[in-house]
C-alpha cells in the first residue's frame, strides 16, 4: 500500500529518532562498551556493561549514521566503542561467544544466552551496512557461534542458553530469543544478501505466529521445555521478571505483528501466495488481540505488560517498549493493508507516549509507569534502552523495510 505521514509529522519522528540516537554517547562507558543509563539520561558506572545494551546502542547509533551521514559524523566513534567492547571485554576469549555482562560490583553470570548472541548478530549486520572495517568479521562470527550453538536446524528455532563452556544446554526453549533471532536473521540475510538467514526467520515465524499463537487464539505461549511442549505455569511465582515473565506477554504480541510484516517484504510478489498469506492474517490477528487485551483494561489508559490465558491483567505496569512496539506494529499494519483502524492506533499511541512517556526535562522515554500512568521503577528503573524507541520513530519512514539495518544501508 502506499500510504505515508504528513511531511511535519516525518520531520518529527525524523528529529526524534536523532534526539535519541544522540543519547547513545551518554551510555559510553570508561571501561568500554555501553553502560546502563540512569533516569538523568547519565551513565551508572558502578553497574555492569551489558551485551545486550552495548549491542544495542552499537545498532541504533550505526543506524543513525547511515540515516544522517555527515550531520551524523560525530557518532561515528560510538560505532568503535561497541565493536571494541564485542570483539574485547566482552567477547569470551576462551570459550568463544559472548558474555552477558562483564564488570560491575557483583559477580556476572558467564552463561551464553541465545537472546544476547542475537544482538551481536544485529549490531554487527549494522555495523557491516554502515560500512565500519570490522563489521563483516564480525557478523560472520557471531553467526558461526550463533550456527554451531544455538541454531537447532530439526526444529527450525533457536536453543535458549548453555553454561560458559558449552557443554550443558538449558532444558528450556522461549519465544522471546527466538524473536529477537527472526530479527537477526532478516538484518543479516539482507546485510549479506544470503537468503538462508531470511528462511530461518520465515521458519520461526511460521511456527510461532502460525501454530504457538493461532492455536491458542493470539494467546502467545512464551515458555517450553527442550521438546516445545508448552510451560503454562512458568514463572507464575515471578510474573514480573524483565525477561521471562508469565504468562502473554502484550509487547511481544505486537512485535510478533511487525516482525511478520517485515518478514513478508522479503518475499517480493509471492507474498501474495497462498502458502504465506499467514504472515499477513497472522500479524492483523496478533494486533487486535494485542491491543484488545492490553489498552484499558484496568480501567487506566495504556497497554499492560502481561496477562494470563484468560486475559486477566497480571502486571499491570505500563512499559514503554510495550507502547514502542504497539506504535511500530500499528504502522506496519497500516502500510500493508491501508486499513485506518491501525493507522489510528498508531496516533492513539503516540499521543499517550507525549503524554506520559516521553521525558521533556531529560530527554528520552520514562521506562515504566504504574497502573495509574505515574513514573514507577518496580521492573525497570533508569533508562538503559533506546532501541525500541528509536525504532518505532524510524518504522513509518522506511517504507517496504525487511530490516533497520538493510532499510537505512546507503544505496549505490
Amino acid at each position: 500500500m502506499n500510504v505515508s505521514l504528513p511531511a511535519a509529522h516525518a520531520q518529527r519522528l525524523d528529529q526524534h529518532a536523532t534526539s535519541l540516537a544522540a543519547l547513545v554517547a551518554n551510555a559510553a562507558h570508561p571501561d568500554g562498551g555501553f553502560g546502563w543509563l540512569g533516569p538523568d539520561n547519565r551513565v551508572v558506572l558502578n553497574r555492569p556493561v551489558e551485551t545486550w545494551i552495548t549491542a544495542r546502542m552499537t545498532h541504533v547509533a550505526a543506524l543513525e549514521v547511515m540515516r544522517k551521514g555527515e550531520a551524523a559524523a560525530h557518532l561515528r566513534p560510538l560505532l568503535d566503542v561497541g565493536y571494541a567492547a564485542l570483539t574485547g571485554r566482552l567477547r569470551d576469549h576462551e570459550f568463544r561467544g559472548w558474555l552477558p555482562a562483564v564488570g560491575g560490583t557483583e559477580p556476572q553470570s558467564t552463561d551464553k544466552v541465545a537472546y544476547a548472541h542475537a544482538f551481536v548478530i544485529l549490531a554487527a549486520a549494522s555495523l557491516t551496512a554502515a560500512g565500519h572495517p570490522g563489521g563483516p568479521d564480525l557478523l560472520r562470527e557471531a553467526l558461526d557461534v550463533f550456527d554451531t550453538y544455538f541454531w537447532d536446524e530439526e526444529t527450525g528455532m533457536a536453543r535458549e542458553q548453555y553454561d560458559r563452556a558449552w557443554s550443558r544446554c538449558e532444558d528450556y526453549r522461549g519465544v522471546n530469543a527466538n524473536m529477537h533471532t527472526v530479527e537477526a536473521m532478516l538484518a543479516a540475510g539482507e546485510v549479506l544478501g544470503e537468503p538462508r538467514y531470511t528462511d530461518r526467520a520465515l521458519r520461526i515465524l511460521r511456527r510461532v505466529v502460525d501454530d504457538f499463537a493461532r492455536t491458542n487464539d493470539w494467546r502467545l505461549p512464551e515458555h517450553f521445555d527442550a521438546q516445545w511442549n508448552v510451560l503454562p505455569d512458568y514463572n507464575r511465582d515471578r510474573p514480573a521478571d524483565q525477561f521471562r515473565p508469565y504468562g502473554v506477554t502484550i509487547g511481544h504480541v505486537l512485535e510478533w505483528s511487525r516482525l511478520a510484516l517485515n518478514a513478508r517484504h522479503t518475499l517480493g510478489a509471492a507474498a501474495a501466495d497462498e502458502n504465506w498469506s499467514f504472515l499477513l492474517d497472522d500479524a492483523a490477528g496478533l494486533f487486535e488481540a494485542a491491543i484488545g487485551r492490553g489498552w484499558d483494561v484496568d480501567g487506566a489508559e495504556g497497554l499492560v505488560y502481561t496477562t494470563d490465558f484468560a486475559d486477566v491483567p497480571i502486571v499491570r505496569e505500563r512499559l514503554h517498549w510495550v507502547v514502542c512496539e504497539g506504535i511500530a506494529a500499528a504502522w506496519a499494519l497500516h502500510e500493508a493493508t491501508g486499513a485506518p483502524g491501525p493507522r489510528e492506533w498508531f496516533d492513539r499511541l503516540w499521543a499517550y507516549a507525549d503524554r506520559y512517556l516521553l521525558d521533556a526535562e531529560h530527554g528520552g522515554w520514562r521506562h515504566e509507569l504504574s497502573p495509574t500512568n505515574e513514573p514507577s521503577d518496580t521492573i525497570w528503573w533508569g533508562k538503559p534502552d533506546l532501541y525500541h524507541a528509536y525504532q518505532c520513530a524510524l518504522v513509518p519512514l522506511l517504507p517496504g523495510m525487511v530490516s533497520f539495518a538493510g532499510a537505512c544501508r546507503p544505496r549505490g
